[in-house]
């Protein structure tokens, strides 16, 4: 049987990671909005680009349809992780229609506290060549501070990440727009607040299970 995983959890909780792990682990593709967003070609890009280059957020008609035509392709076939989408309950009803002749939606949700998703966001850095990241706080971190392992280039602070005023801002809107979505789906609650593979392994047995019940 197909996996159609989600992974929600405000930001700082992992998803990403925990979403490159496990599609490795299982063989599925891993969809992240945001490269999703940057690997789009010919018309598409273009007109994800006059949007993008003006600072106006691409609208959930043209995020849906490139979703769409991406759900589609020969590698999502085994199964698919959508990492940062659908952030809000709009998107997920969208969503829900686009994959209702595939089957269910299993959503994970990594949980972790406000206070921990503040203390991980003030401490990420990133890699602008190869968009590498890192964090002081918990891993991974970087063997040299400031300077990508892989690089060895000055690592960069996104500005949203910068301050208590923007990351606190960030988690206000995570609550408001992404619970709606947690109670419309039957989401299973993972810890996040523990090591990488131990998130990893909860998020195995929480998929087997679902598995089991299909």
């Amino acid at each position: 049987m197909s996996l159609r995983l989600v992974f929600i959890g405000v930001q700082g909780s992992g998803k990403g990671t925990q979403a490159k792990v496990i599609s490795q682990k299982l063989g599925i593709a891993h969809i992240c909005s945001g490269d999703l967003l940057r690997q789009t070609e010919g018309e598409l890009k273009k007109e994800v680009d006059s949007y993008i280059n003006s600072g106006k957020l691409v609208p959930d008609e043209l995020m849906l349809r490139i979703l769409k035509e991406r759900l589609g392709r020969e590698d999502c076939q085994m199964g698919f992780i959508l990492d940062g989408f659908p952030r809000n309950i709009e998107q997920a009803k969208e969503l829900d229609k686009i994959v209702k002749t595939q089957g269910f939606l299993d959503v994970i949700n990594i949980d972790i506290s406000d206070e921990e998703a503040r203390k991980r966001m003030i401490g990420r850095w990133n890699c602008k060549k190869c968009g590498t990241a890192y964090n002081i706080v918990t891993e991974p971190k970087p063997s040299k501070e400031g300077v990508c392992d892989k690089c060895n280039l000055p690592l960069y602070q996104r500005k949203d990440d910068s301050s208590e005023e923007a990351v606190s801002k960030r988690i206000e809107t995570y609550h408001s727009e992404t619970t709606p979505v947690i109670k419309h789906y039957n989401t299973v609650k993972i810890n996040g607040e523990q090591s990488i593979d131990e998130v990893s392994e909860d998020i195995l047995k929480a998929i087997k299970m679902l598995q089991m019940f299909r």
